[in-house]
């Protein structure tokens, strides 16, 4: 069969936003890669698609899927057909998603001083009290240049209108993004003129741009401060992207052990001795960070790095107490904190949301469950959540009870239909639902987006869920300039 035949057989849905095909015409900025694509016999394509899976494999590129059972670590699935996004589009975004970093920075530092947004009641003091995330150690601790969130990734969706809306914020160690990086090269190996015809804006600078914010941010004035990428380990389900991003960047990956702490300063070991570190790039959660003064049977983390932080002798990347502005509920009050702190309106709308602890919302969710998802307000990698579309009977009894146990951990929204994008599965083009993970750097200069940012994707038909923990997959994500 013919590349031309299988885009013929591709089908959309109704009431969903196809990113290649308005109705049946395929979109201005996608048609260019598909006339290429249709001289190549479908054999090669296939040919292809197996060079990525070997290239993925043989860079061990991996994930782990905690939730089957059949085996833990996984080669990072792979489509090889690019998500292509407009310079246009993509100008709105960056806006939205600057605009969104802003405030939310700014909440931080309110939030662990002042509490001015509080006192004026545009945030409950109920909400931030009753959060797991807020992190009363680190209040009132100042950090270099007034910057908490250095490093984000914003997870956005496509709605049926075609417009971008923000899912979630993820301020505290988000991922992924060597997997941005690793799907960019190898579209490089696999299509080499595809990106130079359509003039790609390029992502390859992120380790740079990383690495410059990383040094900018250390405390104390000296001309080459040490920079190291403190990790969980070797399990930890992310430790391939630790291990990239400390080669890229040049600098050490270290783990607790490896550090140790005198006189409030931080230290690594080394064959040389003990060599101080100003800053330390963290990929381990706030409560396994220092056992002195959190989680005492941590073996992660460090023990004293709490006295060197509120000293100033050590800046960490991203801050500690992060949690409290990328907790579900919380994320419902963003458009209120950028038109309180900034004074202007949301550039990216969020999703409505309902806050079960609110009894009225909690009756309407409810009464309209087959509409809606329930999410825990602090769970992430798509644990957790409850698709009331298709949750049985007798589960849902068991979560309604839950939730009416512990509403405050719950929030509910309408069940969006992600936008498909064309995929090259058992080799034919199918749709499948997609969202999109900018990575977003905020040093002393401002805020850095590289244009692109990771595209998940639901390899399973008609599934929304497209988190890798849950057996998702990715594909290169392509901002085109015409």
């Amino acid at each position: 069969m013919s590349l031309t035949a299988l885009l013929d057989e591709y089908s959309i849905t109704d009431g969903i936003w196809d990113e290649m095909y308005d109705t049946r015409d395929i979109r201005h900025h996608y048609s260019k890669v598909f006339a290429s694509l249709k001289q190549l016999e479908l054999s090669a394509l296939q040919e292809k698609d197996k060079l990525a899976g070997e290239l993925f494999m043989n860079q061990g590129i991996t994930f782990t899927v905690y939730s089957d059972n059949t085996g833990i670590e996984r080669i990072f699935p792979f489509d090889i057909i690019p998500r292509i996004i407009t310079g246009s589009e993509w100008d709105v975004v960056e806006r939205g998603i600057a605009q969104r970093l802003k405030a939310l920075n700014l909440f931080l530092k309110d939030i662990y001083s002042d509490q001015q947004i509080i006192k004026d009641k545009v945030v409950p003091a109920s909400l931030i009290a009753s959060c797991p995330h807020y992190n009363r150690h680190v209040f009132g601790i100042r950090v270099p240049h007034d910057i908490y969130v250095h490093i984000s990734g914003i997870d956005l969706i496509r709605g049926e209108d075609g417009l971008f809306y923000v899912l979630e914020d993820n301020l505290r160690t988000p991922s992924g993004v060597s997997y941005m990086l690793e799907n960019r090269e190898v579209t490089k190996r696999i299509f080499p003129d595809l990106l130079v015809t359509n003039h790609v804006r390029r992502v390859s600078n992120y380790p740079l741009l990383l690495h410059e914010i990383l040094l900018q941010m250390a405390s104390t004035q000296i001309s080459n401060p040490t920079v190291v990428l403190l990790t969980p380990g070797i399990y930890n389900s992310a430790y391939y992207e630790h291990a990239f991003l400390a080669r890229q960047m040049g600098i050490s990956l270290v783990e607790g052990r490896d550090l140790v702490v005198d006189n409030h300063k931080v230290y690594m070991k080394t064959t040389n001795g003990l060599k101080q570190v100003h800053v330390i790039y963290r990929r381990i959660d706030d409560d396994y960070i220092d056992p002195l003064t959190f989680r005492p049977d941590s073996a992660l983390g460090v023990s004293g790095l709490m006295s060197a932080y509120r000293k100033g002798n050590v800046s960490i990347v991203n801050a500690l107490g992060n949690g409290v502005a990328d907790d579900k509920a919380v994320y419902a009050y963003v458009p209120a904190m950028i038109k309180y702190y900034l004074n202007e309106e949301p550039v990216l709308s969020n999703v409505p949301t309902y806050e079960l602890g609110d009894q009225e919302a909690r009756e309407h969710v409810f009464r309209n469950i087959g509409k809606m998802v329930i999410k825990r307000t602090n769970q992430s990698g798509g644990y957790g959540m409850i698709m009331g579309n298709s949750v049985p009977e007798e589960e849902w009894g068991k979560a309604r009870a839950e939730i009416e146990k512990d509403p405050r951990s719950f929030i509910a929204q309408p069940i969006i239909k992600l936008s498909t994008s064309p995929c090259f599965i058992d080799g034919m083009f199918q749709p499948r639902h997609v969202d999109l993970r900018p990575y977003a750097l905020y040093g002393p200069r401002g805020v850095q987006i590289v244009p692109g940012g990771l595209t998940r994707v639901a390899l399973r038909k008609g599934s929304l869920v497209v988190n890798s923990s849950q057996g998702g997959g990715s594909k290169d994500t392509w901002v085109v300039d015409f």
